[in-house]
């Protein structure tokens, strides 16, 4: 080893964090071997990094996805972290130790699971030695030089100040300090100062300010294009036009408002109310579509329409046509097993052309119990376990609960949130849910994209709401709260400056490249996680069109809230 690759080894050891992106090939072969002679009983999850200096020789360890022990710590006995976990240098930690997820433990710390016992009738060197065990729970941050004893037991989202020797158990959101440590406040005091990175007030000032260049860049002299040098899409119109009534309240000055309207309502081909991509043809499966862009531009141009002040022209014929027991039919024939995302999409588009169906003045929105029929079928069908759709029992080895939650999303969305009906199951939703929000590959650092982080934020807050416990104490409330916290203080800084937001990394959906489908949709994202913090009036506006809190309807009648 040459001296300058053994200056980037030291500097990964103490600064484990870059190894991902900066190490060489060889690198990454070393550092696997370094995680296979780690002696005793261990597994390693991936993402991982044991520094080549510290001294680790556990009787069992288990190293959570996406965690670290950082130059010259010393880990001995039985370690088990969850997802995210860091220990930085010169930590130490013995005996038997159990850490939740994102926990950081600071340089200098150290968590000693085990003791001495202190008998008279021989030298304490002799004495045998005893384990309680320390135990600590999810998101809590140990500052730098702190001493945790045996016993103790650190609950969720506590804060430990540097210096602090923690001799007796601190329940959740507790910020302490001193020797021994004391509390000194609940970090959800509302005088507690928002988290670094989380001024709602400048944040929404800033992108309001910045909304009109935003929207301009993506005109292309005719058309909306999600980012400069993408092709036109309907979509991209419709983005524009939620954007500039939640940042500006008005339509985008591209266009005057009733040609907006104009251009969006002459896209409804009138033979079957749907509304296809440019120059592409309609692909109909029994006079509704079963996937494509056609099944969005149900939910999206609608809206952007009753954003403008006006409504299709004509009703949606595949939705107005079915009847009860082709809708069942359909129901059943969707792809419940693997592609529980498709069929809550599906039901979100079927239901939303109802919705606006029902808003025209003539008669015959669907046909006689069709509508019944839709939630009789999904109340029965629902998930006890679970409150969900689909397979979603035991999580899939190859994508979790990814399907059944977002599919979750969108097909309540289009159903019960909309039509203002209580979803079944509330509780056992929010266990599913803050289940699949714990999945590193979905919501590790940097992984999130606004499509999985929307289809938990939405489930939970409406779940939150109808269990009567969004603003206080409550079913599983302060996991909730933390993970919105979470969410919130990483989405902010993802704003790029007369761009917008990207949708997220990766190839799925636009990418990471700033556009108007990643920002319309990381807006909605940042006020429903906002709103699960109680703190969504500082941001001084509120979803009206798709991502609208409330319901579009009362229940199955004829009449939409906005018509009394």
């Amino acid at each position: 080893m040459d001296h300058e690759q053994e200056q980037s080894v030291r500097h990964f050891d103490h600064c484990p964090w870059l190894f991902a992106e900066d190490a060489t090939e060889e690198q990454r072969l070393a550092q696997q071997e370094r995680q296979r002679s780690v002696g005793g009983d261990s597994e390693i999850g991936e993402r991982c990094y044991v520094a080549g200096s510290a001294a680790v020789f556990p009787d069992r360890l288990r190293l959570g996805d996406g965690s670290y022990i950082g130059a010259h710590a010393y880990v001995t006995g039985e370690l088990t972290t969850g997802a995210d976990c860091t220990l930085n240098p010169f930590t130490t930690v013995r005996g038997t130790v159990t850490l939740g997820s994102g926990v950081r433990i600071g340089a200098h710390t150290s968590l000693l699971g085990f003791n001495h016992s202190m008998a008279p009738d021989r030298p304490v060197f002799q004495q045998p030695l005893t384990s309680r065990g320390i135990k600590v729970g999810d998101d809590v941050w140990i500052g730098s030089h702190v001493v945790v004893v045996d016993g103790v037991t650190i609950g969720d989202h506590c804060v430990i100040g540097a210096g602090a020797v923690v001799t007796k158990d601190l329940p959740a959101w507790t910020v302490a300090a001193g020797n021994p440590a004391r509390p000194l406040r609940d970090r959800r005091d509302s005088a507690t100062p928002p988290a670094a990175g989380t001024d709602l007030s400048r944040f929404a000032d800033t992108v309001r300010a910045q909304a009109a260049d935003l929207l301009a860049r993506c005109w292309d002299g005719d058309r909306y294009v999600d980012r400069p040098g993408a092709a036109p899409t309907v979509r991209a119109h419709c983005d524009a036009v939620e954007i500039a009534d939640l940042l500006l309240g008005r339509a985008p000055e591209q266009l005057a408002a009733d040609e907006h309207a104009g251009r969006l309502r002459a896209l409804q081909d009138p033979q079957t109310g749907l509304v296809p991509e440019f120059d592409e043809p309609l692909s109909l499966d029994e006079g509704f579509p079963g996937e494509g862009a056609a099944l969005y531009h149900v939910l999206c141009v609608g809206y952007a329409l009753d954003l403008l002040g006006v409504s299709f022209p004509h009703p949606v014929c595949g939705v107005r046509e079915m009847t009860a027991r082709q809708l069942v039919a359909r129901l059943k024939a969707l792809p419940w097993r693997d592609g529980a995302w498709g069929a809550g999409a599906w039901i979100d588009a079927w239901a939303t052309g109802a919705h606006w169906n029902l808003r025209r003045d003539e008669d015959g929105g669907t046909e006689p119990g069709t509508l019944e029929a839709l939630f009789g079928w999904l109340l029965t069908r629902a998930d006890p376990w679970t409150g969900m759709w689909g397979t979603p029992g035991t999580p899939s080895p190859e994508a979790g609960r990814l399907q059944v939650v977002n599919g979750y999303y969108r097909l309540t969305r289009g159903s019960f949130a909309q039509f203002g009906l209580p979803v079944p199951h509330p509780e056992r939703v929010v266990d599913a849910v803050l289940d699949h929000s714990r999945d590193a590959r979905y919501f590790g650092a940097g992984q999130e994209n606004a499509c999985n982080v929307l289809d938990v934020a939405h489930p939970l807050w409406l779940c939150t709401r109808q269990l009567g416990t969004g603003g206080g104490d409550g079913y599983r409330t302060a996991e909730i709260r933390a993970w919105a916290e979470r969410q919130l203080s990483a989405a902010l800084p993802r704003w790029r400056d007369g761009r917008g937001f990207g949708f997220g990394p990766g190839t799925a959906g636009p990418g990471p490249d700033p556009g108007l489908q990643g920002t319309e949709m990381w807006l909605a994202i940042i006020w429903y996680l906002a709103d699960l913090l109680g703190r969504s009036d500082e941001l001084g506006c509120r979803p009206r069109g798709i991502h609208r809190p409330e319901p579009a309807r009362s229940g199955l009648g004829s009449r939409s809230d906005s018509e009394g």
